[in-house]
């Protein structure tokens, strides 16, 4: 389920001893005392690293996130078969909220005590890739390669047209949360429709798993993570990497963001200057915590009516949006968490207006919305119009039939429509494939 701020856990430690315990009845504890609030309970059996990584009100907190964010808790179902992994089990729960399935993932050392806790989307049934119509698998090559620094290295795919180069390229942003390279989400594969896409229209792409997917435990523990951490600095990793290859011309690095990636294209372009053009899709132009409770009222508001507890929710949020304002630079150095991120995460984005930030730029733009997005409006759309407009050098797209993802649907959109298979639509390739190969 895509969304500008989801609260993920993951805090993984090891531990040097043998001992098996009984993983399973321990994990249904665990999910008794979650949905009925004991956290305290939970806490009282963390080892000492998750103590470390998670303190104190910090699980009532993501858990209250969460909540807001996929609706009111309903059921978990059968375990899943307990996996060994190294010294440690772990033992994944499928729930279901009101709006989403969630699995619950939670790992034991062999003392018994809790090494690992994750609230993930549950995982789609795999399903075979199925390009779309408009790609031409005898026209390009993928090759996979590892970006990044020796700190944070990321796994990627580099799309390659065949023949000769040299080659303009795209790099693939992604929106919130721990994303792999084709920004998966359900059935649905965005990014790799664009790069299989772009690819046969002769065009280089690079996309990468996201620092926050592979470096889950390493990030979760940071309490002074900002967006550069996150986000931009890989980003110019990537650009580092393609101007490497001979078959890249270095002079056509294009960089597409997507929700949050599109969000952050300014500071991208500001901290990568010798870029040549940026591509924003559904880039947010209104601070993520005011989002947050505008996607939390929507949701709520999807059939007609809103419930008490769907008010309790959409409340629930708007305190979490006033905590994030009142945030200071004494909450960032004692690593305070709100809404499952550090205070200098929220920090870092007060006071950043994304259009303006643009505004200030010389590098040639690409804009495109989808007007049925109800997770990046055509409200920002419009803000982002408002603040570049009359720039010769900005392109504008906007999509009548077309989603969050760029997948086209009908009728008032809902969370669910993002379990329906589909594919990012042709004229949105067609358009980003014109204006990269255009010359100016």
């Amino acid at each position: 389920m895509p969304s500008l701020v989801l609260a993920f856990l993951l805090f993984v430690t090891n531990q040097a001893t043998t001992t098996q315990v009984d993983a399973s009845s321990k994990a249904r504890a665990v999910v008794a005392a979650l949905t009925t609030g004991d956290f305290a309970a939970i806490e009282a059996q963390f080892t000492d690293q998750m103590k470390a990584a998670l303190p104190p009100g910090r699980l009532a907190a993501s858990w209250a996130t969460l909540v807001t964010q996929v609706g009111a808790f309903k059921v978990c179902t059968s375990q899943r078969p307990v996996r060994a992994i190294a010294d440690k089990q772990m033992v994944i729960t499928p729930c279901e909220f009101e709006r989403a399935k969630i699995d619950l993932q939670v790992a034991f050392d062999s003392n018994g005590r809790i090494s690992g806790l994750a609230l993930r989307p549950a995982a789609a049934p795999a399903e075979p890739y199925t390009p779309p119509s408009y790609v031409n698998a005898s026209t390009f090559k993928e090759e996979e390669l590892t970006i990044g620094s020796s700190e944070w290295p990321l796994p990627a795919t580099l799309t390659m047209p065949v023949g000769p180069g040299p080659l303009p390229v795209v790099i693939l942003v992604h929106g919130s949360g721990p994303n792999d390279r084709d920004e998966t989400i359900g059935p649905n594969r965005p990014f790799k429709d664009l790069a299989l896409g772009l690819a046969s229209r002769g065009i280089a792409v690079l996309r990468y798993d996201k620092r926050t997917k592979v470096h889950g435990t390493k990030t979760a523990a940071l309490t002074s993570l900002t967006v550069k951490d996150e986000v931009v600095d890989d980003v110019g990793e990537a650009i580092k990497s393609v101007r490497a290859n001979a078959r890249i011309d270095p002079a056509r690095v294009f960089v597409l963001g997507h929700s949050l990636g599109g969000m952050l294209i300014p500071r991208i372009a500001a901290a990568n200057p010798s870029i040549a053009g940026v591509v924003v899709m559904a880039g947010a132009a209104r601070p993520l915590e005011q989002a947050i409770v505008e996607q939390t009222r929507y949701i709520a508001n999807a059939d007609g009516t809103i419930s008490p507890q769907e008010q309790e929710q959409i409340d629930t949020s708007a305190k979490h949006a006033e905590a994030i304002k009142a945030l200071t630079a004494a909450d960032a150095a004692a690593g305070k968490m709100v809404m499952g991120a550090p205070a200098s995460y929220w920090l870092d984005l007060r006071g950043y207006d994304p259009p303006a930030a643009a505004a200030a730029l010389k590098t040639r733009m690409l804009v495109l919305q989808g007007e049925r997005d109800y997770q990046v409006t055509m409200e920002e759309f419009a803000r982002w119009k408002a603040a570049l407009g009359t720039r010769p050098d900005v392109t504008w797209r906007s999509y009548p039939a077309l989603n969050h993802l760029f997948i086209a649907g009908s009728g008032p959109i809902t969370p669910a429509e993002y379990s329906v298979p589909g594919a990012v639509a042709e004229e949105v390739v067609r358009d980003i494939a014109d204006y990269v190969l255009a010359r100016h």
